[in-house]
């Protein structure tokens, strides 16, 4: 069975939400890695046949925890992760785009196939006290979670990426 793999990270619980929804929908399609950027190495990289990585964005870049994650493995899955299809998905004060192309700019190196369309939750957190208090993320954006994890864990299982 094709496994999917979960790569998120998530400081006040915005973007766990988006991830443990699309693991939800994506475990009753394929099999399901799902680990924290702290805890994923490049073995469970090369492990899996398809990424989804779920981050916040914050300052306008990617979480540095999901940024030491893409540092950290880089380099040892270089040339060994051609064509496999990625999601992702980005829980956003704002409008979410510079973390969106980071990630692409590095999936791009990897050579992955991006085979959905970016994922951005915006919580509209702009003051200080919003953007660092626990968040709690609709049923709706939730639900293009979900929507988001049949797609891979289906088009895995199919083997139609």
């Amino acid at each position: 069975m094709a496994t999917l793999l979960i790569v998120w990270h998530s400081r006040t619980g915005g973007t766990e939400q988006l991830a443990r929804a699309a693991r939800e929908a994506a475990s009753g399609e394929c099999d399901v890695a799902f680990l924290r950027a702290e805890e994923a190495q490049p073995e469970d990289l090369t492990a899996a046949d398809g990424y989804l990585f779920a981050a916040p964005e914050n300052l306008a870049a990617l979480s540095g925890a999901m940024k030491e994650f893409f540092d950290r493995c880089y380099y040892p899955v270089l040339g060994k992760l051609e064509g496999r299809p990625y999601g992702l998905m980005i829980c956003a004060g704002s409008d979410g785009e510079n973390a969106v192309r980071q990630t692409a700019r590095i999936a791009t190196g990897w050579r992955l196939k991006q085979v959905q369309a970016p994922l951005i939750v915006c919580t509209h957190a702009q003051s200080q006290e919003d953007i660092l208090s626990r968040k709690t993320i609709p049923d709706d954006d939730l639900q293009r979670c979900r929507e988001l994890g049949t797609a891979l864990g289906a088009g895995l299982s199919m083997g139609v990426f």
